[in-house]
């Protein structure tokens, strides 16, 4: 046998035993007359001694070791001297009796330790290395905990874990599609799937009242670091059922993870409507571990003759606690701040409700202090308090005033990793308006139903109607999001007409759903979590790359097997695709 132990599981009781163990040597240290070996597998860290009485022959086979070379060795547990709690072997090592070098290493290119000395890209070029680190481990330990505890959870209330297609159809909504030629069907493509919305909603035709999947999907779309073209949700889909009973299920499978992964226990979840998140948070996926919500302040800051407030839509404020005496200096790169190209404001206002009282503003010249202690009255303010104004449009200015709000937040150290703050968002938005395009877009996707209280209006004015949708947002970030969808193909096809399909089109893309819903479809409803998105939150990071085990870099490409590649001409031509003269691929 190779080992009878993990590098991480000897103690104390193991003491006097003989002992086989296997793995990757961490690091060698020389001591005298002494020398130490760091045994590293996927479970820990064991040391290994070759001391005075050593054989000849294992000191000289310990001196010929380097860095990362894989060995087998076998040795008596011994107490060690220097004992060393910061690992759980630290109170043995194994005395070695017979080294056995299984793979040499060539010295890598960075250090296999937790704080290692490699940079982003070095790491990806040579992951299976990164993959050796204490930490990028964890990352993936806990990625496959969370991922046996969802599987559990689902099956215990009667899910059924179904596979669906990889090659599927391309559809004209949503992010751009990854292609796939055929080889059979020349000229024609398949996709890969952005999510397997149209396939579950078949399950629910068909009967399996209760379905879920982690499963990989994709799209073509510009990376960050919560985005990678290959993704992977939790897919899930319930019939019979409303908006409150899938929320009810959800909800529990993520209280659930809070409590088994992180050991906290996640307070019953607060709703808020699209709309009042907007209005309190100029987002749809609000941060609640601060306060800060946004004031309207239009009607009190308009009429004094100030051309920014007067001919804005819209005055917007937000309360920052304790934060009256922040200088000049701290003001300018706040005002540098709105200003930024990301941002996009033309300019801010402030003004301090000092700690005697008194109430000072950039724009004094203009408002009296009666006006201000009426901005400080709508926002709640107390003496120390610090307003940041912004005005404009309304629908510009409260996306700004959020990213000032989340600025604050950062700034004042409000946005714990370690405190969740979980909420439901709901009511969007059915359809959204492109000014290019000059027509409407489903918010979500074209089988999500709208409220039923606004059917009515879907074709007088389409854009006032409520989706019956919801998002799960965690700490700021969308980490779910799914829909009540519709059943019946009358109002499946007056979407679509919302949406600008001709019934040429609706039949030629969605024809297979639709016809699928004349054999007798049942109410319901799902959702999809970003599983590395949740991963990622649960392990503290910022993003998902670290808790993928082979992610590809911001421009989509696996530095590691470099990918994507140029394909031989030959596989080209059994596809019907040429080359141009200047390397591009056309079809034929």
């Amino acid at each position: 046998m190779y080992r009878t132990h993990t590098c991480g599981e000897l103690r104390a009781g193991n003491l006097h035993q003989t002992v086989y163990l296997a793995g990757w040597v961490q690091k060698v240290r020389r001591l005298g007359a002494m020398t130490f070996v760091d045994l590293r597998d996927r479970y820990g860290i064991t040391q290994l001694v070759a001391g005075e009485s050593a054989a000849e022959s294992i000191k000289r086979a310990v001196d010929a070791l380097g860095r990362e070379y894989v060995i087998q060795a076998r040795g008596v547990v011994v107490e060690r001297a220097s004992k060393n709690n910061k690992i759980p072997t630290g109170e043995i090592e194994v005395a070695l009796e017979e080294i056995r070098v299984l793979g040499a290493s060539e010295t890598p290119p960075f250090t296999i330790e937790e704080q290692t000395d490699g940079g982003d890209d070095l790491r990806m070029r040579y992951r299976y290395l990164d993959l050796r680190r204490a930490a990028t481990r964890k990352n993936l330990e806990l990625r496959h905990r969370m991922a046996r505890l969802v599987r559990n959870y689902l099956s215990d209330l009667d899910f059924i874990e179904v596979e669906t297609p990889v090659l599927i159809k391309s559809t004209p909504e949503g992010a751009r599609d990854f292609i796939v030629p055929s080889r059979m069907n020349q000229g024609q493509f398949y996709a890969l799937p952005q999510s397997p919305q149209t396939f579950k909603q078949l399950l629910m035709v068909s009967g399996f009242d209760r379905y879920f999947q982690i499963v990989k999907c994709f799209r073509d779309e510009d990376l960050r670091a919560d985005r990678q073209p290959e993704f992977t949700q939790i897919d899930c889909e319930m019939s019979f059922v409303e908006q409150d009973d899938v929320l009810e299920v959800f909800e529990g499978m993520v209280r659930h993870l809070f409590r088994e992964v992180r050991g906290v226990e996640i307070a019953p979840l607060p709703r808020l409507t699209w709309a009042e998140a907007m209005t309190l948070y100029g987002c749809d996926k609000p941060d609640l571990r601060f306060d800060m919500q946004i004031v309207d302040l239009t009607t009190l800051a308009r009429g004094r003759g100030f051309a920014a407030f007067d001919d804005a839509g819209y005055v917007g404020a937000i309360r920052v606690p304790g934060c009256a005496a922040y200088t000049r200096k701290q003001l300018d790169e706040l005002a540098d701040f709105v200003k930024r190209p990301q941002v996009g404001a033309k300019g801010l206002i402030h003004a301090r409700y000092n700690e005697d009282g008194s109430l000072k503003s950039s724009v004094d010249k203009f408002y009296a202090e009666a006006d201000l202690k009426a901005w400080a009255g709508a926002c709640e303010a107390v003496p120390g308090d610090l307003l940041l104004l912004l005005a404009g449009g309304r629908e510009e200015t409260l996306p700004r005033l959020c990213e000032l709000r989340l600025e604050m937040g950062n700034r004042l150290g409000l946005r714990d990793k370690n405190v969740f703050k979980p909420l439901w968002v709901t009511d969007f938005p059915l359809l959204e308006w492109n000014e290019g395009d000059q027509r409407f877009y489903a918010m979500h996707h074209p089988f999500t139903s709208p409220k039923p209280g606004d059917v009515d209006r879907m074709e007088s004015d389409p854009g006032s109607v409520r989706a019956n949708a919801y998002d799960l947002v965690i700490n700021g970030v969308e980490i779910g999001g799914g829909s009540i969808r519709i059943h019946d193909p009358a109002l499946q096809s007056r979407m679509f007409d919302c949406l600008g399909f001709t019934r040429e089109e609706a039949a030629a893309q969605f024809g297979f759903l639709l016809g699928a819903f004349k054999y007798g479809a049942p109410p319901h409803g799902g959702i999809a979590f970003g599983f590395d998105r949740l991963v990622s939150l649960f392990a503290g990071l910022d993003s998902i790359r670290d808790v993928i085990a082979f992610p590809k870099n911001n421009s989509g490409r696996d530095v590691m097997i470099d990918s994507p590649s140029g394909v031989a001409t030959g596989q080209l031509d059994e596809l019907g695709i040429q080359v141009k003269s200047h390397g591009d691929p056309a079809t034929r």
